[in-house]
């Protein structure tokens, strides 16, 4: 019973130190990014090289966004990441890299000039979400489909003001949200309305119009 209880001990003592390295991982996040500026949280596959249209569109964006007086942040690594830190960074603006550590693939890109490490993954997204006036999605994954469901989440049970969605890539998408009309529109699981926090957008000057528009700049 004694040995029992010093592993008790040991497992206590450990999660209330985990509460302090979360807690330091959000004062870094904060103390680095409360000066930003406007921002907008550019998501999409770490998994596209630089020959890939999606990451050619991804560097455009982020040097549109930079010159028009905007901090990109991204995930911080390969990819699409990579490509909008680039392009922010090659046109003079703040480039953001906020990079987790993962097994696999996730090596932080050289490109962003502002560079946080995370270890967990909700307080990155905090971050995304907190300094970002507009959540532009590429193509990509797992990971950018869960960042993109997030985003509208927040904005549908109104946890965070309605900031523009943009999904960059018609042919991409449009089966996804095909999907969302059939199976969960008709179902009536999503308010009719609820597809509206989505734009659509395949022009990398369309979408920082739509962002500059949302926010009447």
């Amino acid at each position: 019973m004694v040995e029992k209880q010093f592993l008790i001990d040991d497992f206590k003592l450990g999660e209330s130190w985990r509460l302090f390295k979360i807690i330091g991982e959000f004062v870094d996040g904060v103390e680095t990014l409360h000066e930003l500026g406007p921002a907008v949280s550019i998501f999409g596959s770490a998994r596209v090289g630089p020959e890939d249209p999606t990451y050619q569109t991804a560097e455009t964006l982020g040097g549109m966004f930079a010159r028009n007086g905007f901090a990109v942040i991204t995930g911080g690594g390969g990819g699409v990441m990579a490509a909008a830190n680039k392009g922010a960074a090659e046109a003079g603006g703040s480039s953001v890299g906020l990079n987790i550590h993962l097994p696999h693939e996730q090596v932080p890109n050289q490109y962003a000039n502002i560079c946080i490490e995370f270890k967990y993954f909700f307080v990155r997204k905090v971050m995304f979400l907190k300094y970002a006036s507009a959540y532009i999605a590429l193509p990509g994954g797992f990971g950018t489909l869960d960042e993109v469901f997030e985003s509208i989440t927040l904005i549908q049970t109104q946890r965070i003001r309605p900031l523009p969605m943009i999904l960059v890539g018609t042919d991409y998408w449009s089966g996804l949200l095909d999907w969302i009309r059939q199976n969960l529109q008709k179902r009536g699981v999503i308010s009719s309305g609820d597809l509206n926090i989505i734009q659509v957008i395949d022009d990398p000057a369309q979408v920082v119009q739509a962002v500059k528009g949302a926010l009447k700049i």
